[in-house]
């Protein structure tokens, strides 16, 4: 049975409790994708929306990694959202901040903080009781 839509910009949060297992990062993906189809981003979407929805499922992968390899992998990702601002949080077991690795050009990984200082409006992390929570906030197109 499909849901129906929740009324864009209305305030809303969404969670799911992420398990371990293969195929993490393209779960949290999905259930992103859900929670902005829900939210009215995904209907009809003009090239700059488009690219808006491409650049939030890229940071929550990458967010989503980063977990994964430095932080045992997520518990939780919450997707919260008020008006045409959207915040996705990547909820895990440390309570070690990220930090932004110096680039290296010729080796693979170490971008994807660097990637949500260049797309999103604002990132940060907060502790939490038990860990800590990585997000970031973008705003609609």
């Amino acid at each position: 049975m499909p849901r129906a839509k929740y009324p864009a910009g209305g305030p809303r949060v969404d969670r799911m409790v992420v398990s371990e297992g293969r195929g993490v990062v393209g779960r949290c993906r999905d259930f992103v994708r859900a929670c902005l189809d829900e939210r009215g981003w995904l209907d009809g979407p003009g090239d700059e929306q488009r690219s808006v929805v491409e650049d939030v499922l890229l940071m929550t992968s990458e967010l989503v990694t980063n977990a994964c390899l430095h932080a045992g992998g997520p518990r939780q990702l919450v997707v919260s959202s008020t008006g045409g601002r959207l915040r996705v949080e990547v909820e895990d077991g440390t309570d070690q901040p990220p930090v932004v690795r110096t680039a290296v050009p010729a080796h693979p990984g170490g971008h994807g903080l660097r990637v949500l200082q260049q797309l999103s409006r604002a990132w940060g992390c907060e502790p939490r009781e038990d860990g800590k929570a990585v997000w970031f906030e973008i705003d609609r197109a």
